[in-house]
């Protein structure tokens, strides 16, 4: 008799209540847009759900879960049309969002520094499993992590003049 393959719905429920706040902010981040993310994660939610028997156990269901997200987080993203980094940084009353413009500052990253920073500081996954997920290797994971924080250094560098 082979592996087991597949995973319940129960257990996706229970993975889906457990961690939707996780999934939803790295989303949001990958996004760019906190309800873009939510969404990613209800469509990654209902893919997972109609493919769950595909599920092979080789790797643990939490990362075939998170790969499902990330990839619909990177879905939605291109499919919107970005905002310019001012509108970023002023919410819909005109009143700044952060006191620094981080969140616009991260919200201009490129894709995949914004996806690499996200999944190391939101969902605190280990470089190893953010290469995997990203299909990247490791090396690139800290070269892309690096990148993206000399963006924000040298950003908040500039806002502090």
């Amino acid at each position: 008799m082979g592996p087991r393959r597949g995973v319940s719905v129960a257990r996706l429920e229970a993975l889906y209540r457990e961690r939707y706040e996780r999934f939803a902010r790295v989303a949001a981040g990958i996004a760019g847009d906190s309800e873009l993310g939510r969404d990613a994660v209800q469509q990654a939610f209902a893919i997972a759900l109609r493919q769950r028997r595909s599920f092979r156990g080789d790797g643990s269901l939490e990362g075939w879960l998170w790969r499902i997200v990330v990839n619909e987080a990177r879905r939605l993203a291109a499919s919107r049309r970005p905002l310019p980094l001012a509108d970023y940084e002023q919410a819909g009353n005109g009143h700044v969002v952060d006191e620094y413009g981080l969140r616009g500052w991260m919200a201009a990253l490129p894709e995949r520094q914004r996806a690499v920073l996200f999944l190391r500081y939101h969902a605190d996954l280990r470089y190893a499993q953010i290469a995997e997920l990203l299909g990247i290797d490791v090396g690139t994971v800290s070269a892309t992590l690096s990148a993206a924080h000399t963006k924000l250094r040298r950003a908040l560098a500039e806002a502090e003049r």
